[in-house]
């Protein structure tokens, strides 16, 4: 199968071709706000330009109380829509579908964060001498269950009203919906917790909400952990088990990916030392669950060169996702398209303290993300050093002007 083959997708909507831009948080929300502004308008077009057939948002917060950083951008209720629209448009421009990723990031949000720090139980985030940096979570009540199950559907009407072409809903990377999903920080003994089927039931109702409140030519894909690549935690077993139900819920597309702050997978390193692949992290577990599959795979974990691209589809993957490679190389796709074996080298640090080189790697990309919004090239010489430096700065900057904001506006109801 050639990666510039369409792909219909199971709501009858089509992808132009088989790469897409899978979910880079962006970090240049306008505050006050915490919108879209041309910065992100340009960013998109930026891609949209480079031949993707799909681009998938930075998580967008569907609580304005819970962000995963203050630069994050909210679309709730309240929010004004034009920015949106705006946005929808610029990442339209070369013909691709543009979706929206929507999030909670329950317990994954810093201990400086105003707002609310929720998980399905009281279980806190341990990542050793880092472990502080991190609020302590608070169990959420069956009222706060179903207030969220209705902020995505709502989250996910709005985006449709924008101009997107779909949502992807988030339940991977130790987020609210991943949470609910393992048993090591889901210990509630109801019916949201314990056997799977109580812990899928979150997501699963999400899921139910967002498609009653969309159109049905509007897509919805899920992002899912394939394993949490934690001892105890959620794994191939039960993502297999999770994938064989979500194909009659109305589900067009399911991305694959692992891991969560407490195992950054997605950085290459995992909590419980298991060794990835230096790219397509996650093929070898992806392959194990194209049978259990009722809807098309996307993978998603280190992908930069064309071969490791058609070795992805060729093993029965739908659509191949690229991150960290289209911050550097925003045109990669056009220029396969074109012929040319263009391929990306995406930085690791062999630093003595991973988390720290983890943080310095994502501030690197968000440094390139910022430069790409200015309308300049990447700079992949960057010191990463110097990028966390200047990242933690203009956090500090966000967090006041974040927390400004929320206190003049609480978050509807």
């Amino acid at each position: 199968m050639d990666l510039f083959t369409p792909l219909e997708l199971p709501g009858g909507t089509t992808l132009p071709n088989r790469l897409a831009k899978a979910a880079m948080e962006e970090s240049l929300a306008a505050q006050p706000g915490q919108l879209p502004d041309d910065r992100v308008e340009r960013l998109y077009a930026r891609w949209a330009r480079g031949g993707a057939g799909l681009l998938i948002t930075g998580n967008v917060m569907v609580d304005r109380r819970a962000l995963t950083a203050p630069g994050t951008i909210v679309l709730d209720a309240d929010s004004p829509l034009e920015p949106f629209r705006r946005w929808a448009r610029a990442a339209s421009e070369g013909g691709g579908q543009v979706w929206m990723q929507i999030n909670h990031p329950g317990r994954q949000v810093g201990s400086d964060m105003p707002g609310t720090a929720w998980a399905p139980s009281a279980v806190g985030i341990s990542l050793g001498r880092h472990t502080k940096r991190f609020a302590r979570p608070t169990a959420m009540t069956e009222a706060d269950i179903e207030a969220t199950v209705t902020r995505f559907a709502v989250t996910a009407g709005r985006a449709e009203e924008a101009g997107f072409h779909g949502v992807q809903i988030h339940a991977a990377h130790g987020y609210l919906l991943s949470q609910f999903l393992s048993p090591l920080v889901n210990r509630r003994t109801d019916r949201w917790g314990g056997s799977l089927e109580n812990r899928v039931r979150l997501l699963t109702e999400v899921v139910a909400a967002v498609r009653a409140e969309v159109s049905a030519g509007f897509a919805i894909g899920i992002k899912l952990n394939a394993a949490d690549f934690q001892r105890g935690g959620f794994d191939i077993e039960e993502a297999g088990q999770v994938l064989a139900l979500l194909g009659g819920l109305g589900v067009d597309l399911v991305e694959l990916s692992g891991g969560s702050v407490e195992s950054p997978a997605t950085l290459g390193r995992t909590a419980d030392r298991r060794t990835l692949e230096r790219e397509a992290y996650f093929l070898s577990l992806a392959e194990g669950l194209l049978e259990a599959a009722t809807v098309p795979l996307m993978l998603t974990g280190g992908i930069a060169g064309r071969a490791t691209a058609e070795r992805v589809l060729g093993r029965g993957v739908a659509v191949v996702g690229m991150a960290s490679a289209l911050a550097l190389r925003p045109d990669l796709p056009a220029r396969w398209r074109a012929g040319e074996d263009v391929r990306v080298s995406v930085p690791r640090l062999a630093w003595k303290d991973g988390d720290l080189a983890g943080a310095a790697v994502l501030a690197l990309m968000r440094f390139q993300l910022s430069r790409l919004a200015q309308g300049r090239e990447p700079r992949p010489t960057a010191s990463p050093r110097w990028a966390l430096t200047a990242d933690s700065l203009r956090h500090r900057r966000r967090l006041r002007a974040y927390g400004a904001w929320l206190a003049r506006e609480p978050a509807p109801h």
